[in-house]
C-alpha cells in the first residue's frame, strides 16, 4: 500500500480549557449537596453516600490533567453538570460541521489540496449529533467538494477504520484523495456525576488527507505501508443512547444512555489485544518492532499506553517514542491518536517507521503502519 500517503493533518481545539482542579471542585460540590439531601437515607443505611473526587485520584487513574471542551459553564454547574450547546437552526452549520471544516481546512492546506482535488469525505467519530442528513455530506457541501461523503462510527477506533476505508477507496479507483474528519464532542455523552469517569473526556476535531502518492505535493508525506483492523464483541464499554429510547420512556434518562465502562476489565482485555495486533501487523510486513521509531497510540489512559508500548517494543518506551497528549487534551476518542500524530511527527527522518493505533468500544482496534517519505519539493 506504499502508493498511498497521508499528506496533511489538521486539528481544531475548542476554546475552553478545563482543569482537573475546576472539575473536582464542581463534582465535590455536587457530592456534598447530594449527601446533604439524602442524609436521612444515608444515616439509616438505606443508601451509600457518594464519594468525593480528587486531582490526585484522577491523575493516578488516567494521567489526565486537563481537557478542552465546547462548553464548560454547564459542566461546572453542580445543578446541570452537562455542556449546554443550543440546537442550531437547520439552515445554520451544525456544530460538528463547524469543527470539521476548521480542522479540514488546516489538513487541506498542509496537503496543498484545494476542494477540487478531494473526491470523498469521511466523517468518522464516536457520536454523531444526528442520524441524517449525514454530517459528512454537510461538511462536503460547506467545503465545496464534489464526489461522495459518508458517516461512519467505530467509537474510539473510528480514525484508523476511516484510514483503511479511505485507502480502500483509493486502491479501488473510487477516489484520488479522501478527507477524513473526526469531530468528537465527547463531553456530551459523559456522565459528570460518575466519580469513576467524570474526568475522562475532552472535545476536539482532527482531519487527515489520504491520497495517491503520485498526486501528492505535500512536503512531508507519510506512506501507508499497511492497515489492519480487528473487532471482538464486548459490553465492557457501552452507550445505549439511540432512537429506540423514546419507545421505552421510563428508561430513556438512565445512566446507560451515557458512556459506561468496566474499566478494570477493559484494561485487562484490551492491552493484549492491541499489542498482538500491532506485533502481528509488523511481522506480516517484515518490520521488526525494534525498527519502530514512533507509536501514536489512542489517548485513553496513561498506564494502558505505557504497557502497550512496552509489550510492542519489548522494553519501556523512551521519552518521545510513544508521545502523550492525554495530559493536555484528555481522552478525545477517535481524535486522540491523530492529535498525537499531528503534533509529534515532524522530527522523524526520511524512512522512519511508526504506527498509528486506536482502540476502544466494540472491542475494536486499528493499526496503520506508516513510513516518512522523502520531502517533495514544489
Amino acid at each position: 500500500m506504499g502508493n498511498i500517503v497521508i499528506s496533511g493533518t489538521g486539528l481544531y481545539t475548542p476554546p475552553n480549557s478545563l482543569s482537573n482542579e475546576e472539575l473536582v471542585a464542581s463534582f465535590n460540590e455536587y457530592v456534598r449537596r447530594f449527601n446533604a439531601a439524602h442524609a436521612a437515607g444515608i444515616g439509616a443505611g438505606g443508601m451509600a453516600p457518594l464519594m468525593e473526587s480528587s486531582m490526585e485520584f484522577i491523575e493516578k487513574a488516567s494521567g489526565i490533567r486537563n481537557r478542552f471542551v465546547m462548553d464548560k459553564t454547564g459542566i461546572l454547574d453542580p445543578d446541570i453538570m452537562c455542556p449546554r450547546l443550543p440546537q442550531r437552526a437547520d439552515d445554520e452549520p451544525s456544530l460538528q460541521c463547524e469543527m470539521g471544516v476548521a480542522a479540514a481546512k488546516e489538513a487541506m492546506a498542509a496537503a496543498g489540496k484545494e476542494a477540487s482535488g478531494i473526491d470523498a469525505v469521511l466523517v468518522a467519530c464516536s457520536n454523531l449529533q444526528r442520524p441524517y442528513p449525514a454530517v459528512a455530506i454537510e461538511i462536503q457541501h460547506a467545503l465545496g467538494i464534489q464526489g461522495f461523503a459518508v458517516d461512519m462510527n467505530m467509537a474510539c477506533s473510528s480514525a484508523t477504520f476511516g484510514i483503511q476505508a479511505a485507502a480502500d477507496a483509493i486502491s479501488s479507483g473510487n477516489a484520488r484523495a479522501v478527507l477524513i474528519i473526526n469531530p468528537e464532542i465527547c463531553t456530551a455523552h459523559l456522565n459528570f456525576r460518575d466519580r469513576d469517569s467524570h474526568f475522562i473526556f475532552g472535545d476536539a476535531c482532527t482531519a487527515l488527507v489520504v491520497e495517491e502518492a503520485a498526486h501528492c505535493v505535500a512536503p512531508m508525506p507519510f506512506e501507508i505501508l499497511g492497515t489492519r483492523l480487528r473487532t471482538s464483541f464486548s459490553n465492557n464499554i457501552r452507550n445505549n443512547f439511540g432512537f429506540l429510547n423514546r419507545c421505552t420512556p421510563e428508561q430513556a434518562g438512565g445512566p446507560d444512555k451515557l458512556f459506561v465502562q468496566q474499566g478494570r476489565k477493559v484494561f485487562k482485555e484490551v492491552i493484549p489485544m492491541v499489542a498482538s495486533l500491532i506485533l502481528g501487523h509488523l511481522s506480516d510486513l517484515n518490520i521488526a518492532a525494534r525498527d519502530l521509531k514512533r507509536l501514536w497510540l489512542h489517548q485513553a489512559n496513561l498506564n494502558m499506553n505505557l504497557l502497550i508500548g512496552s509489550r510492542v517494543l519489548g522494553r519501556e518506551a523512551a521519552p518521545g517514542e510513544a508521545p502523550l497528549i492525554l495530559d493536555e487534551y484528555g481522552n478525545t476518542s477517535s481524535a486522540g491518536s491523530i492529535i498525537a500524530f499531528h503534533k509529534h511527527r515532524d522530527d522523524l527522518a526520511t524512512g522512519d517507521v511508526g504506527v498509528i493505533c486506536s482502540f476502544g468500544a466494540g472491542y475494536s482496534a486499528g493499526s496503520v503502519i506508516v513510513r516518512k517519505a522523502a520531502a517533495i519539493r514544489v
